[in-house]
């Protein structure tokens, strides 16, 4: 959600080239129906796009054009001159024509017999993992990369608005796009310069960062985040190809067949090399899709150049186009390469024709290719905390002797406007607006105030609560940090407290000191594998709304200090000491205990010292920042979470001896084109007899929205256990069902399903020694289950989902119920 809001500041910002010949039109059938997908070029040229589905158009290029061509499968291709160097609006009409005879037509839906788009199609397939860069046990080569960001659709009225007032000069900037024929102002690049390593063998890649520079938001690791996470790498050859956390159906993917509408559309040479047109387009609206062409060689079946665009009728939210281009040089006889990659988004609140958003642009070229040098094992190793200084202070004279192409007229104008307009009052505080809603901050010199999101809380001991605090804030990459708050609560007119503070030691291998302490209220068992997070406060204890009672919370006093070192990429030891004490916050609730087997002694308080050792393993987790804290790029990842704990009875008062393992692991799995599918399972046991306070709580839900890692339809305290294993699978279609029916299909709705379940015992010392004291006090040693069907996309933000329990079910027992979650996704 950070990451959605902070590119709302795109929106707030506002370089002069010209092409030769511009145009732009409708195509229509004799019957006044648009026709999508036609053909629309230059002729004598390569330069050519493909209509919409609402049959529009805009092509331009830097040259003066004198003869426009479209056509269609089916239909007579119309040429027309142009008088004009631009010619907006144009209405093209295309009459049925005569088939060819060399060659096959097809309109509308094509067969999947008897088509030689398709027999060409099997011949990429078979040839896919032999082209390119595979065709070498090693290869090395340079890349530059430049991205950027583009506000588009820029008018008078819009030049006009008060926000903008003082800040008039950005618009001495406008210009024209040459795929969308959309105004748009640069607002933010970001060069890099670097050189890639592969070793197919080894099944290896290395990207060595040598330069970058870029121009706004440069300090701003959250956005670096966003676009990170924005332009992920792809291989059109791949089945899949992963955008903004989806799976769109790749065009050459051995089930396209079953997505798309292939046409053999022409054939002609190319650098040399005989190549087959094939257009494609989808069977079927609201699928995630693209339209396109591309051309094949007709020997090694390597493609020569592709575009791809994602229909307007996809099911993403926020994106109102991609578009992709790719070139491949050839190299040989038989070596294509990747030489070209050109990717355009259209950010927008909706996806109408003149909403207003933001172009995201990467453009991507390699070049010096080498192969079959072989490196060894250790050269692949990922960098820990990598941070080379002199990588982002690279003198503009070294750009222009690296870069591989030279920048426009407007790109040149962003690092100068941007400049400017960092000094400009007006701009600084619209600025300062949107980083408080993307980090729920507000700095104040050298301090964070907040985060606000958290300001007001609500339960049944504290009544209403109110939370102030902040942090030390010098720069996204402090070495240290300190943080804190203070809250009060009406109703027990009681003050509570957190003081963590955090200080890296060694940034190579990110070895990290950190303690704090906390006194505060807290519904203790709202996870089952618990860190000691002195921060961390379960949503469940501060919930403004929830269902039925909230009272059975907790006095909590923890302090712990801890050792934190990260020895190899995404792997993290620490270890840690900590010391509490718990007593219940509410009269209506207890954690009174035996203080052993004979059962002599009563107490209602606890006092506990810890040590604890824990594994965190992340593979393919990306992140951005190399301070005390980082920023994860918001992109499903793999973990696996182990933690060992130690009671030590006698220690500072301790009253228990134990050992306690715990084992958290997720697996999220992309299936092709049938969505998401996110696995997670807990086991944990506890060694010796332990009071309630200490044992592990099945986590219950009573608040009306969802809630990871909980149990929708249990109650606080419902379930406990010593020994216990959960199992989590919730499926996300992606609106791959809602898709195929007509009526749902424009609502744009994804619908998720989900099971939940949980087995766990209590050992007969544990029940000696708890006083159930009102609580059922049982474990869930028949197997605890419940499932779940959801609608999400509702109104972009909202999701919806339905419980059902399948077990333990009950008069006193909730058996069903509606959860609510809101989110910002693609």
């Amino acid at each position: 959600m950070k990451k959605n809001l902070l590119s709302l500041v795109l929106l707030l910002f506002t370089v002069l080239s010209f092409a030769q010949t511009k145009v732009s039109g409708i195509v229509l059938d004799e019957e006044n129906k648009p026709v999508a997908y036609a053909n629309v070029g230059f002729l004598g040229t390569s330069e050519g796009i493909i209509t919409n589905e609402d049959g529009r158009f805009y092509l331009e290029s830097n040259e003066d054009r004198k003869i426009l061509q479209i056509s269609f499968v089916g239909y007579d291709t119309v040429k027309i001159n142009l008088d004009k160097a631009v010619t907006y609006n144009m209405k093209v009409v295309l009459k049925s024509g005569q088939q060819l005879e060399e060659v096959k037509i097809y309109s509308g839906k094509t067969s999947k017999k008897n088509n030689p788009a398709i027999d060409i199609l099997r011949k990429i397939w078979a040839r896919k993992r032999k082209n390119g860069l595979r065709m070498f046990k090693q290869y090395q080569m340079e890349k530059y990369e430049k991205v950027e960001f583009d506000m588009n659709t820029i008018d008078s009225a819009f030049m006009k608005s008060r926000i903008f007032r003082g800040m008039e000069f950005i618009f001495n900037s406008v210009d024209t796009s040459d795929v969308t024929g959309k105004t748009y102002l640069p607002i933010f690049i970001n060069e890099a310069l670097s050189d890639v390593y592969g070793d197919n063998i080894k099944n290896k890649v290395k990207d060595i960062l040598k330069a970058n520079k870029n121009s706004g938001f440069s300090n701003n690791q959250q956005l670096i985040s966003f676009i990170k996470d924005l332009y992920a790498d792809y291989d059109i050859y791949d089945n899949y190809l992963k955008f903004f956390d989806k799976a769109f159906t790749s065009p050459l993917s051995k089930t396209g067949i079953d997505v798309y509408n292939y046409v053999l559309a022409d054939s002609a040479f190319i650098d040399k090399k005989w190549c087959y047109n094939i257009v494609y387009y989808p069977r079927r609206k609201n699928e995630l899709t693209f339209k396109g062409d591309f051309w094949v060689n007709d020997t090694t079946w390597a493609i020569k150049d592709i575009n791809m665009a994602v229909t307007k009728s996809a099911n993403i939210n926020w994106v109102k186009e991609i578009y992709i281009a790719q070139q491949f040089d050839v190299l040989n006889d038989s070596v294509f390469l990747l030489k070209r990659d050109y990717m355009m988004t259209d950010f927008a609140l909706n996806k109408k024709e003149k909403s207003r958003g933001v172009y995201g642009k990467r453009t991507t070229l390699y070049r010096n290719h080498q192969f079959d040098i072989e490196k060894p094992d250790s050269f692949y190793k990922e960098d820990v905390n990598k941070f080379d200084e002199t990588v982002y202070t690279k003198p503009d004279e070294f750009w222009e002797e690296n870069r591989f192409e030279n920048l426009n007229k407007d790109e040149v104008g962003v690092y100068k406007m941007l400049d400017t307009l960092k000094t400009n009052k007006k701009f600084r505080q619209l600025y300062s607006l949107v980083e408080i809603i993307g980090s729920g901050y507000i700095q104040k010199g050298h301090f964070d105030y907040g985060p606000i999101f958290s300001t007001f809380g609500y339960n049944e001991v504290e009544g209403l609560r109110l939370r102030t605090g902040g942090r030390t804030y010098f720069g996204q990459n402090d070495p240290w940090r300190i943080q804190g708050y203070v809250a009060y609560g009406f109703k027990d007119d009681k003050f509570k407290y957190g003081l963590t503070g955090m200080w890296l030691l060694n940034r190579k291998n990110r070895l990290i000191l950190s303690g704090g302490n906390r006194r505060d209220i807290e519904q203790i068992g709202a996870s089952l594998t618990t860190t000691n997070d002195i921060l961390g406060r379960s949503f469940a204890s501060s919930a403004l709304f929830t269902s039925g009672s909230n009272g059975k919370l907790t006095n909590i006093n923890l302090s712990s200090v801890a050792l934190e070192i990260e020895p190899v990429k995404n792997l993290t030891f620490q270890l840690g000491f900590s010391y509490r004490t718990l007593e219940s916050a509410s009269p209506t609730f207890s954690l009174a205990y035996y203080t052993d087997l004979t059962q002599q002694k009563i107490k209602s308080d606890i006092t506990q010292s810890e040590l604890n050792f824990q594994i965190d393993y992340t593979p393919r987790r990306k992140s951005v920042g190399y301070g005390v804290e980082r920023h994860t790029v918001d992109s499903p990842f793999p973990r696996v979470f182990l933690n060992y704990s130690q009671g030590l009875k006698g220690v500072l008062d301790s009253d228990f001896d134990y050992e306690k393992f715990q084992l958290f692991y997720k697996q999220p799995m992309n299936i092709g084109g049938l969505g998401r599918l996110d696995v997670i399972t807990e086991l944990g046991k506890t060694y010796s007899y332990i009071p309630l306070g200490l044992m592990s709580i099945v986590p219950g839900n009573q608040t009306y929205f969802s809630i990871e890692n909980t149990f929708n339809l249990l109650d606080f305290y419902e379930f406990e256990a010593d020994t216990y294993a959960t199992i989590q699978l919730q499926h996300n279609f992606g609106g791959r069902i809602f898709s195929r029916i007509p009526f749902l299909r424009k609502l744009n709705w994804r619908e998720t399903i989900g099971f939940k379940g949980v087995y766990g015992t209590i050992s007969d010392k544990n029940r000696l020694i708890n006083i159930p004291s009102g609580l059922t006090y049982q474990a869930p040693e028949d197997f605890y289950w419940e499932y779940n069907a959801g609608i999400g996309n509702i109104f972009k933000v909202f999701r919806i989902e339905f419980a059902w329990r399948g077990s333990y079910i009950g008069p006193n027992t909730t058996n069903f119920g509606v959860k609510g979650s809101f989110g910002f996704y693609f």
